[in-house]
């Protein structure tokens, strides 16, 4: 009898771990934003919970660093076809307000409707600081792009300009 019951305990333990496994490859199956093999945008779903953005504060999950930095579910994001003026350390007074208005119309232009993430291989999956490199796209337009049209990003071409 005590064999039975020791028999037991290790195949309810044995299907207990096997479906955590499972729940674990369906939760990375879900996060496409972590994926390796990420080749079409990726949709950030708004509705039902709607994700709204705000500049980051201590607590960092969905939020906005400045204009070409973002935290979206906990991973912070660089958006790889732009650089904007810098706010945490500007050259400049002009660098910093206009980061500033970078980092409002980055703020708004999320909080507009949905938008998509993909991979973007061309500078490979992450930058040297570890922030996911993706494009931000909405109805085929990269928002990278906008900012640039508004002038409030250069396009990333590996090298950084100046914004004074």
């Amino acid at each position: 009898m005590l064999a039975l019951s020791f028999g037991i305990a290790i195949m309810c333990g044995a299907l207990v771990l096997a479906f955590d496994r499972k729940e674990q490859r369906t939760d990375a199956a879900t996060t496409p934003l972590l994926s390796e093999q990420a080749p079409t945008p990726t949709p950030v779903q708004h509705a039902g919970h709607r994700i709204r953005f705000e500049k980051c504060g201590r607590v960092r999950s969905n939020c906005v660093v400045d204009g070409d930095t973002l935290w979206l579910n906990g991973v912070k994001i660089r958006i790889a076809d732009i650089d904007t003026p810098e706010i945490s350390r500007p050259k400049c007074q002009a660098e910093y307000e206009l980061g500033l208005r970078a980092t409002q119309r980055l703020i708004e232009l999320l909080n507009e409707d949905e938008f998509s993430l993909a991979a973007m291989n061309k500078w490979g999956d992450q930058d040297r600081y570890g922030r996911k490199l993706r494009l931000v796209v909405r109805n085929g337009e990269s928002i990278g792009e906008l900012l640039i049209r508004e002038g409030l990003a250069h396009r990333w071409d590996g090298s950084k300009k100046s914004w004074c």
